[in-house]
């Protein structure tokens, strides 16, 4: 039983399946039982859970990178029979993560489809406490599931990838099609947001380091998992131990600490006795959220109704340089004037103005004049 083992061994198990082991391999390492690392693999899971959904509340996540992992359980998709259980095949893993900070906000783990979306975007909206701006890829369901827990004034936008359904000229990409010359496209789904930094690019690079820490989401490998629950309880801890224990290169920190969740770095010793004493605890509940503080200059909206923008072209903006209009060839106008009748007198009912010089266009045609 894994209650019975002693904290050294314990801690190799730890260290071994974070490290991205299968649980043959684990138990050879730590020397145990098979059976007793999946036995503490749960057990870690479960407590991942209840670590996380203790720690990942009220974010202040401003930017929010989201995409989609990956993997299956039991035995690929297209080998699907409907004698099968309904968890064979497929699972993905959608991850939400701050792209300031590197901090995974939520993750949840099923089928590609909107109910998993949907399910997915609650969890993130319940975590955070100021309204982000959210960036995924082209999947289509996220934009009901984006709408339905931020609604339509969150700032959302998606990048769609573009690829061809040509055949492959070279190897560079074995996993893949062919690319179209503009592979990536930008659009606004929700709001205003900033299509120039609009990316994936961090979630795409994170999803490579969970694919080391986690064995079982390793493309041609046999460490796939064969139940639901082993998959969800590997995810969890993989996740936990990478907002806790993993330094970001870029960052010289963790991204627990660069989120203010957490003051220092954690070892695997701390992690290991937050995971075995971790009490249950529910995800937390949604509460209202505020408008996040714009990058650039601006003025608070009394009554908390946002920000005030400096967009440019206002007062403390650059002035603009100054451009010589160009001159502008002056045109003779006929002058026009009372008619003097044969004794000299001005007959002020007989003047008509005179027809324009010849290309100039007449305001007053002389019809409306009579």
């Amino acid at each position: 039983m894994g209650a019975s083992l002693d904290g050294s061994k314990r801690l190799r198990v730890l260290s071994a399946l974070v490290d991205g082991n299968s649980e043959r391999a684990t138990a050879r390492i730590a020397g145990v039982d098979r059976e007793t690392v999946g036995r503490l693999s749960l057990q870690f899971g479960t407590g991942a859970v209840h670590l996380h959904n203790g720690l990942a509340r009220h974010l202040a996540a401003s930017l929010i990178q989201v995409d989609e992992i990956w993997s299956y359980v039991g035995k690929k998709q297209k080998r699907v029979t409907p004698e099968d259980p309904p968890y064979v095949g497929e699972a993905y893993t959608f991850v939400a993560m701050s792209a300031t900070s590197r901090f995974v906000i939520g993750w949840h783990v099923g089928k590609r489809n909107e109910e998993s979306a949907r399910a997915f975007m609650e969890d993130v909206r319940a975590r955070l406490c100021v309204m982000p701006s959210i960036v995924s890829d082209g999947f289509a369901p996220y934009i009901a599931a984006v709408g339905a827990s931020f609604g339509p004034g969150v700032d959302y936008a998606q990048t769609v990838k573009n690829y061809s359904r040509k055949g492959r000229r070279d190897d560079d990409h074995r996993y893949e099609p062919a690319r179209e010359a503009h592979f990536i496209t930008k659009r606004a789904i929700f709001g205003a947001p900033d299509l120039d930094t609009a990316s994936t690019a961090y979630m795409e690079r994170q999803n490579g380091t969970m694919r080391h820490h986690i064995g079982r989401m390793r493309r041609l490998s046999y460490a796939f998992s064969k139940r639901p629950e082993n998959h969800r309880a590997a995810v969890s801890l993989a996740y936990v131990h990478y907002n806790m224990c993993h330094i970001v290169s870029t960052l010289r920190t963790t991204p627990g600490m660069a989120a203010h969740v957490t003051d220092h770095l954690w070892e695997m010793e701390e992690l290991l006795d937050a995971l075995m004493t971790a009490k249950p605890c529910d995800p937390p509940a949604k509460e209202a959220l505020r408008h996040r503080e714009p990058e650039g200059p601006a003025r608070e909206l009394p009554g908390g109704r946002g920000f005030l923008r400096l967009v440019g072209g206002g007062k403390g903006a650059e002035p603009r340089p100054h451009v010589e209009p160009p001159p502008v060839a002056p045109v003779a106008v006929a002058s026009a004037g009372p008619v003097a009748d044969e004794r000299g007198q001005l007959d002020l009912f007989s003047w008509h103005p005179k027809p324009p010089p010849k290309g100039q266009l007449s305001l007053f045609p002389d019809d409306d004049l009579r």
